[in-house]
């Protein structure tokens, strides 16, 4: 059995948690996957600086859930599409992650896994992303790329962490989730 089919079956069988907080905005991502050579691949992307939140952030293509929009897992799909050319037919979902809150918006996220396929022809909609970013799980996973960060929430500094590969910085509610992922993903690729 393959690390990804490994994963899969994991995602399939945790508990999910849910946040449920009306006040808060559903939004959904995509957190895609793809093997180059050997090696595990994530894909973020970075935001411009003329969207209306998260000006020049790095995250996972998604955003905010709309009325047209059956399931959250549609929002995601959606949103890669429209972001970075992603379609639906090219993504295999592996499950859901846990939800989580952004701090410098009002925003639940529900994080889905996907693998996608390698080559593939990204089209970035440059009104809403700078560029898409391809990181190796094994560069994140080096000695040195999580680092000691904060955040502020609900008005409170908390201990956090971010990630810093590619000269770029990684936080917030993107780097909880990839956090989230990365410690399924060691387990799983571990117990191999």
């Amino acid at each position: 059995m393959t690390v990804m089919e490994r994963l899969k079956q994991v995602l399939k069988q945790r508990r999910k948690r849910y946040i449920n907080d009306a006040s808060r905005t559903l939004s959904a991502v995509l957190l895609p996957l793809y093997i180059r050579d050997g090696q595990d691949y994530i894909v973020f992307i970075k935001r411009t600086e003329t969207v209306s939140e998260h000006k020049g952030q790095i995250s996972f293509p998604g955003g905010s859930r709309e009325d047209t929009d059956k399931t959250l897992l549609h929002t995601a799909l959606r949103e890669s599409c429209e972001e970075i050319g992603l379609r639906s037919e090219d993504v295999e979902i592996l499950g859901e992650l846990d939800d989580e809150v952004t701090t410098t918006s009002n925003y639940i996220v529900t994080p889905f896994v996907g693998m996608i396929p390698w080559p593939y022809l990204f089209i970035s909609n440059g009104i809403e992303v700078d560029e898409i970013i391809e990181v190796s799980i094994a560069q994140l996973l080096e000695d040195g790329c999580r680092q000691p960060d904060t955040e502020v929430m609900n008005g409170q500094i908390v201990a956090s962490y971010a990630y810093h590969v590619k000269d770029r910085v990684i936080w917030g509610a993107t780097a909880r989730i990839l956090k989230r992922f990365l410690e399924i993903y060691c387990r799983v690729n571990n117990n191999g």
